[in-house]
């Protein structure tokens, strides 16, 4: 099964497409951001994949014009660059967060499910766009009610309800992100 998806930021600037395939016992997520940021404008094309679970195995980020990441891991918090090397700087993080899209909020909310019934904190593979200096970052999620979330991050300083569909995805992040309909 094949879904696609698009999101809108808030500023009216940038734009996401998202492919989102459900393969057997993989969930491959392909996609490509233009936006704006300090810096100015980026552009950018990820691919995470995960198992059945949502846990991601591999991640990939290029930005147009400047650095990409290759990452893998075990699915339970063992991660390793492009080339096999191991990042112990990660260990003990699940999920990714790549800056420039909502997408990476689906992952936790879709891989823990009714454990967010309480406030949950995770640790998270950070990818900032354009300049993917990966960092390790904390954040939480709680279920607020059917389709809201409340998620923080990194912890402490940065708080928001998330509007989500029956599947996890954001249909709305409060002056970020705002989903478009597909035809």
């Amino acid at each position: 099964m094949q879904r696609v998806y698009r999101w809108q930021s808030d500023d009216g600037v940038g734009l996401e497409h998202l492919s989102l395939q459900h393969r057997d016992d993989i969930i491959v997520a392909e996609g490509i951001v233009i936006g704006t940021d300090d810096s100015g404008p980026f552009g950018c094309s990820y691919r995470i994949c995960c198992d059945g679970r949502w846990r991601v195995r591999a991640v990939e980020v290029h930005a147009a014009g400047g650095e990409s990441c290759v990452l893998t891991t075990d699915g339970s918090g063992v991660w390793r660059d492009g080339d096999g090397a191991a990042m112990p700087e990660l260990s003990g993080c699940i999920d990714v967060d790549i800056s420039a899209t909502p997408f990476t909020n689906t992952l936790p909310i879709r891989r823990l499910g009714e454990h967010l019934h309480q406030r949950t904190g995770l640790a998270v593979v950070y990818i900032p766009v354009p300049t993917l200096d990966l960092a390790r970052a904390e954040q939480a999620y709680t279920r607020l009610a059917d389709h809201r979330y409340l998620y923080e991050g990194p912890i402490g300083s940065f708080q928001a309800e998330l509007e989500v569909d029956p599947d996890g995805l954001v249909v709305h992040y409060p002056a970020l992100f705002r989903r478009l309909p597909c035809r």
